[in-house]
């Protein structure tokens, strides 16, 4: 898979992105209902990251997983135990959580999927409008568990895309409260821009 690895800043200590999500989208015109069409080409990790979530194409899980692990994971060798970004809608197989999982077999680290939980429901993320909103709005919704043992622990989050960043800010916030936690790195499959 081709690849073209940027670096995310935010809150965090370190995080990078496979990929552009989009690299063309153009305007076809309505359907025969009245709904916009687009030609849309993507970025091969943008393309199984959509099979993935809106296809159920589960297959894509290894792709994108070993793709993260083989081009991020060196940036991240101090990370001890990975954590899937919570889920922003309920499905009955959550894709970032089986990626995260896949993640941490290749490092061979850790998955916890209960350290961040998501406490409260949320509106989608998408119908907030300002970005301090979103992040706020996150934050009382994140909870954390208390399920690390003494220590210092360096941290990976696994996302699927990244696009304000609004979600890993507040994940990264709630995180830093939590007193075994020194860093915290992202990664993400694919970005917005």
């Amino acid at each position: 898979m081709e690849v073209n690895i940027q670096k995310i800043n935010g809150n965090w200590d370190l995080g990078y992105s496979l990929d552009k999500h989009v690299l063309q989208s153009i305007y076809l015109g309505e359907n025969q209902w009245g709904h916009a069409e687009f030609d849309t080409t993507r970025s091969e990790v943008g393309e199984a990251l959509f099979l993935l979530k809106y296809r159920s194409d589960y297959t894509k899980i290894p792709e994108i997983a070993n793709q993260i692990s083989e081009s991020l994971s060196q940036y991240f060798s101090t990370a001890c135990l990975v954590i899937p970004m919570p889920a922003s809608k309920q499905r009955a197989r959550q894709p970032v959580r089986e990626i995260a999982l896949k993640v941490a077999e290749n490092m061979k680290i850790p998955c916890l999927e209960n350290l961040l939980i998501k406490s409260v429901n949320t509106p989608q993320m998408k119908d907030i409008d300002s970005r301090e909103d979103k992040v706020n709005t996150l934050v009382e919704a994140f909870a954390i568990n208390d399920v690390l043992g003494d220590g210092d622990y360096d941290i990976l989050i696994v996302d699927d895309l990244y696009d304000t960043g609004s979600s890993l800010e507040a994940a990264t916030k709630v995180l830093r409260e939590y007193s075994k936690i020194r860093n915290i790195y992202v990664a993400t499959a694919t970005r917005k821009r």
